[in-house]
């Protein structure tokens, strides 16, 4: 399937997993930290963002304590972050509840930075990339692991019209193991 190109101004989508998290004894998944390694890759990961000049407009933020510890960490490495919106419902979520948050999304927002859990953003950027650039799908399809960036464009007057197939994935990242 091709990426249809839409009408309206150029957005993009930019997909963040949560960097690598620790499994405590006793301790509820939701609330489970950002292991040392995780620590080590949400920094390098919001360098790479402001590097690759995609720095969001909003956040969408997953209220899972490895999401929040990660976005704190990534946002930090940028002089001003934007506002963020700690969302229960991207805890966990599949594609239908993923798009469901992002649709909400007021029209002013061109640059929108999803970061939350597998599989469901995994699935996401599969089912919204009507296309990519290079290897970028394949490269999505065979693992999106933690500390994961995808970057999805796509054309449209508002956030509600983002749907299956219509976005071009240009961009995948992966801070993990590297160095600021």
């Amino acid at each position: 399937m091709t990426a249809r190109i839409g009408a309206g101004p150029l957005r993009r989508l930019v997909v963040l997993r949560h960097a690598k998290s620790a499994w405590p004894e006793g301790v509820a998944d939701h609330e489970r930290p950002l292991a040392p390694r995780g620590q080590r890759d949400a920094p390098v990961a919001g360098r790479m963002l402001a590097d690759a000049d995609c720095l969001p407009d909003l956040a969408l933020c997953s209220t899972a304590a490895r999401a929040r510890a990660t976005w704190e960490l990534a946002s930090a490495e940028w002089g001003t972050p934007p506002p963020v919106r700690h969302d229960r419902r991207l805890y966990g979520a599949d594609v239908p509840d993923l798009l469901a948050v992002v649709h909400e999304v007021p029209p002013e927002v061109k640059t929108l930075l999803l970061v939350g859990h597998n599989p469901g953003l995994e699935d996401l950027v599969l089912e919204l990339a009507g296309d990519g650039l290079d290897d970028t799908l394949d490269e999505v399809s065979t693992k999106f692991p933690t500390s994961a960036i995808a970057v999805l464009a796509w054309h449209g007057a508002a956030w509600r019209a983002l749907a299956p197939g219509t976005a071009l994935l240009t961009d995948v990242m992966v801070a993990r193991g590297r160095k600021k």
